[in-house]
């Protein structure tokens, strides 16, 4: 999942991101209003992580303006205000979330983790699809109950895919929503990784798990329970 940060606190900025790509997300950072307007209007992200206090355009009115150009992805408010007054007021500028300074880092993950779920109707941290299963919380995949090693960015990709059953990503898709915003956008990266997702979780095809559509890109087939 990829993340946009928006903080002017470089130390607390640092840590923040240090540790949600230690959490396997993908994590582009701003340090003011208008560096993050332009970001959040450039690149394709799955949650938005927005402070109050920042410079040149506030962290409300930033929210506004990307709510009324239709950007629609979750937002979580980062601030050191914590009267109920400033909760409403965030949440009325079209925040989804709001986490008062100081806070646990481990919370921040927890709350990522809730939000990209609800957004993809998912209830519970394990995603289930026939035989696999994935759990966004310990990072664990397996295959008929027995865990799959993958790599950072194998793991990555496939939790991406099985948030989005039965959906069409193309291979740029897939980029931004996995890298950051230096990537190259034409490496055959995502060719190379969906090989390895094929051979350690479907080796024999049996379930033709993740079907290429030419011209069009990648999809992860919705299979039945007992399949």
């Amino acid at each position: 999942m990829r993340l946009l940060l928006v903080e002017d606190d470089l130390a607390l900025q640092t840590n923040i991101k240090q540790h949600l790509i230690e959490a396997q997300y993908t994590v582009d950072v701003a340090s003011d209003g208008e560096e993050g307007l332009f970001q959040a209007k450039e690149y394709q992200y799955d949650v938005a992580i927005i402070d109050v206090g920042l410079p040149k355009v506030d962290g409300l009115t930033l929210i506004s303006q990307l709510r009324e150009q239709n950007i629609s992805y979750p937002i979580i408010i980062l601030t050191a205000r914590d009267s109920w007054q400033d909760k409403v007021i965030g949440l009325d500028a079209g925040a989804d979330d709001y986490l008062s300074k100081p806070f646990q880092l481990e919370e921040l993950v927890a709350r990522i983790n809730a939000l990209i779920r609800r957004s993809a109707g998912k209830a519970s941290p394990v995603i289930q699809n026939g035989p696999f299963s994935i759990n966004t919380r310990s990072l664990e995949i397996k295959m008929h109950q027995e865990v799959v090693n993958l790599s950072g960015s194998e793991y990555k990709l496939f939790e991406y895919l099985m948030l989005h059953p039965g959906s069409v990503h193309s291979k740029s898709s897939l980029i931004e929503h996995i890298y950051d915003q230096d990537f190259d956008l034409d490496s055959n990266v995502i060719e190379v990784f969906i090989r390895r997702l094929r051979k350690k979780l479907d080796p024999d095809n049996q379930y033709q798990l993740i079907e290429t559509l030419r011209g069009q890109g990648y999809r992860l087939r919705q299979l039945g329970q007992h399949e």
